[in-house]
């Protein structure tokens, strides 16, 4: 018959038997087996004791994996919720929760903001890479991957060399000194070239193409005749005018480092058709072009009006300078970033400005006014857009009590239509800024190369396998087989494992019969 105490005694191991103990990272967790199978077919819920991390000594399942994380887990199965811990990177947390067999989508929505902020910052960091953006873009594992190679340099020909060399001193500023003067030398072309497209629109920079005669006092006689006769002169044609002749050469002299630059960069370019679908190089070729076809329609003699007025591309050139300058690369990646809020405040101004344009048309109706100046509803538009962009031309005014209370409420809903999605816009790019700026703050990492061999092994000579080690190599190529040979012996040894030793089991000695 069992007593009270063999009953109590039965329970408490019972309840032993129920629990278990797990030690996550030098930290011992405990707790019941019917806890770990509420959440089925995950790891915890499948743990037995023919585990190889199970240690019958202990009486404990070792895991080595992070404690911090697991806390949150194991707070998974008792309650229900699983929680993001802010001590812990995102991909570390994905990761751990890949291990134990939970789905990150659980992850409760008090935390799942914090939670994902890593993929927009792991976003981010991939755009980076991209643009290149961080000035670390003369690294040659990075140019190993743009010119599809994977071997040492000391492998590739001499095209390949001088290729690699002239794309870092056009292409890449922050390579090397030479590559830092060559894209100084590029921005001040630039500059000179807008600097002179600009100027040569000045009336005090630009010639007549047919000069007027000079008159004669036969001319000037004619002239007194004609004004006593009071008949009326016709007006001369008006001059065509041109730019000066320095203006014209020192076009000519940007556009000739214009032209040379776009042809190196596109004969080394590691992929022609990636070259020629950049924006900038687009832009650069179309520029150039045009500067040539009107050239030479000039050099013709043709109307080359059109191609004046299409010229118009070369001040596009200023974009050119985001090559060389980081933050108007920040910049234009935080416009395209903050495309949905841009298209949001354009729909909204939209919406207020077809509104306001129709109620400052009837507003002004309302009253007697003489001065009114709002005869359409399409010259309401105009005065929306001025208004609620707090421009404010002056141009168009009401002049009525109700008029001036819709222009009141046409400027209120403006400034806070334009003020609300600034905010995101600053964020995205003070986000990309501090990116940047702690990428440059990072030491450069540099990937080693490990050469192989790709020609077939040499057979073995004839006097034995170890006469090959012995042999002298005769020329500079057989010394450096000799030593790519020896490298990879050398490897393999490092990555091949050391062999088990094999199982010792005991033999009882054989009694001798003697």
């Amino acid at each position: 018959m069992m007593t009270l105490a063999d009953d109590e005694l039965a329970k408490s191991e019972e309840q032993r038997e129920s629990r278990v103990i797990l030690n996550v990272g030098g930290i011992r967790h405990e707790t019941y087996k019917n806890t770990l199978k509420k959440i089925p077919a995950t790891r915890l819920s499948r743990l037995t004791e023919a585990l190889a991390n199970y240690d019958p000594l202990s009486n404990e399942y070792f895991f080595d994996r992070h404690p911090g994380v697991f806390a949150q887990v194991l707070n998974y199965y008792r309650t229900g919720k699983l929680h993001y811990p802010t001590d812990v990177c995102g991909p570390l947390f994905e990761e751990e929760l890949e291990y134990w067999g939970l789905d990150s989508n659980q992850v409760e929505p008090c935390c799942w903001m914090t939670y994902t902020r890593h993929r927009d910052t792991q976003d981010t960091l991939a755009v980076l890479d991209r643009l290149e953006i961080d000035g670390h873009d003369g690294e040659d594992d990075e140019l190993n991957k743009k010119f599809g190679m994977e071997e040492c340099e000391n492998q590739m020909g001499r095209w390949k060399r001088i290729q690699v060399r002239l794309w870092k001193l056009f292409d890449e500023p922050y390579s090397s000194k030479g590559a830092k003067a060559i894209a100084i030398l590029s921005v001040c072309f630039i500059i000179v070239s807008i600097f002179t497209f600009c100027m040569a629109t000045e009336k005090v920079f630009r010639v007549c193409k047919n000069p007027t005669p000079k008159r004669t006092e036969n001319m000037t006689a004619v002239d007194e005749i004609l004004k006593d006769c009071k008949v009326v002169k016709p007006k001369p044609p008006p001059c065509k005018t041109e730019p000066l002749a320095y203006l014209f050469y020192i076009e000519c002299v940007c556009n000739t480092w214009f032209t040379i630059e776009f042809m190196v960069r596109f004969i080394v370019c590691p992929n022609k058709f990636t070259f020629m679908k950049g924006g900038i190089n687009i832009i650069d070729m179309l520029a150039t072009g045009f500067f040539y076809i009107e050239l030479l329609l000039d050099f013709l003699g043709c109307d080359n009006e059109l191609f004046s007025v299409i010229s118009i591309i070369r001040i596009l050139r200023i974009f050119k300078l985001t090559r060389h300058s980081p933050g108007l690369k920040i910049l234009l990646y935080t416009l395209k970033a903050s495309g949905k809020e841009l298209l949001l405040l354009i729909f909204f101004l939209l919406f207020g400005i077809v509104i306001f344009a129709t109620m400052v048309y009837f507003a002004e109706k309302i009253m007697t006014n003489v001065d009114n100046q709002f005869d359409s509803i399409l010259k309401g538009f105009w005065w929306a857009v001025v208004t609620m962009t707090t421009v404010g031309y002056g141009d168009i005014v009401p002049k009525t009590v109700p008029g001036m209370f819709v222009g009141f409420l046409c400027a209120l809903a403006g400034v806070l239509t334009i003020a609300l999605p600034v905010p995101v816009i600053v964020s995205n790019f003070a986000m990309v800024y501090q990116h940047v700026q702690a990428r440059k703050k990072l030491p450069k990492k540099r990937r080693r190369v490990i050469c192989g061999r790709s020609a077939a092994p040499p057979a073995k000579p004839a006097g034995g396998p170890n006469r090959m080690m012995h042999d002298k190599p005769k020329t500079a190529l057989d010394r450096e087989n000799a030593i790519k040979l020896r490298r990879g012996r050398i490897l393999i040894l490092i990555l091949t494992p050391p062999p088990h030793p094999p199982s010792r089991s005991y033999t009882p000695p054989t009694p001798s019969l003697t």
